[in-house]
């Protein structure tokens, strides 16, 4: 069996706030190995981002506490000070923000911001920063990218400014790459172009991805596995073909009700989930998705469902998890 790359345990993030504790990651556990693509999906707020920052080490201490353990390299990143950080951020770790245009900065030339990395964590000269930097343009498809190296943010397209961002993700050779929601802000041409590099990419380079989205149709094409998170815990975890497949959880369901597929009739209605995402600093202590969940009965309201095995390899956090098969 290959061994994990990144092996996060027990996951936890809060957030002091005046309303009081908000507890936006819960207990969260999972890996990924090399070269391998895990997808990470929900709604707004349910926990997709935070988890990704708490990896690279980007959430600020106060107000947020965290715990558990993230092990990249058998290394525990939450016991590692600043310093020790920021040579793994960006040097073995690369992350692809969601929106291009305020993740770039407007005051610097593209091959200043995709030099910067270089010469702090390889060591090159200017004149090879330069060079490489020309190189990682045209690897991820800008025309002319000498000439390019010299222009600024607001001189790109949308679906450009995000190739810059994933040359500045790929510049120091990461062995992971983080991609937060990177084609939210793309029209469907693009996404597709940037998907499929991004793709082409990781297999060339046996560069892991964690790809942060809400889009199923993504994650059904690019994703060997799945982590359906709900109110800050994976609620459903398994491979990509056994999640879609077989769902095991509500929620997940309810995901893929709501999206339109080809081989359903055309007059057939999209099922949407009613209700809203919880209010992380009053939940109960029963499943989070109970108001939502049309399969709730009476110990849902007083037992918050672990995440236990239904198959070798899936898993499902509801109590009817045997039911939904």
């Amino acid at each position: 069996m290959t061994a994990a790359l990144l092996d996060i345990r027990n996951l936890k993030v809060d957030f002091q706030s005046p309303e009081g504790v908000i507890q936006a990651v819960d207990d969260v556990s999972y890996t990924i190995t090399p070269g391998e693509t895990v997808a990470v999906v929900g709604e707004s707020g349910s926990g997709k981002t935070v988890s990704a920052l708490a990896v690279m080490g980007l959430l600020p201490s106060p107000p947020a506490q965290v715990s558990g353990q993230i092990l990249f390299e058998a290394e525990d990143l939450t016991r590692l000070g600043d310093e020790a950080l920021r040579q793994i951020r960006g040097h073995k770790i690369g992350m692809i923000f969601q929106e291009p245009m305020t993740s770039l900065n407007p005051l610097l030339t593209v091959g200043t911001q995709i030099c910067e990395g270089m010469k702090l964590h390889l060591g090159l000269t200017p004149k090879q920063a330069r060079v490489r930097a020309i190189e990682l343009l045209g690897l991820v498809g800008i025309s002319e990218p000498e000439g390019r190296l010299k222009q600024y943010p607001h001189h790109f397209s949308g679906g450009m400014r995000q190739r810059v961002m994933i040359a500045i993700a790929l510049a120091c050779e990461p062995k992971l790459i983080i991609a937060d929601e990177p084609t939210t802000a793309l029209d469907v041409t693009i996404q597709a172009q940037i998907l499929e590099l991004m793709k082409d990419l990781t297999r060339r380079l046996g560069v892991s991805l964690i790809l942060i989205t809400h889009n199923l149709s993504i994650v059904a094409r690019y994703a060997t596995r799945v982590n359906v998170m709900y109110a800050g815990r994976i609620v459903e975890s398994g491979t990509t073909v056994d999640v879609f497949g077989e769902p095991r959880h509500p929620y997940t369901l309810g995901l893929l009700s709501s999206v339109p597929r080809l081989d359903k009739a055309r007059d057939e209605r999209l099922v949407p989930i009613d209700g809203q995402p919880p209010d992380l600093s009053r939940l109960g202590k029963g499943c989070a998705y109970l108001p939502r969940c049309t399969y709730a009965f009476g110990d849902c309201a007083s037992i918050k469902p672990p995440l236990n095995k239904v198959l070798p390899d899936h898993s499902s956090a509801c109590l009817r998890a045997d039911q939904l098969g």
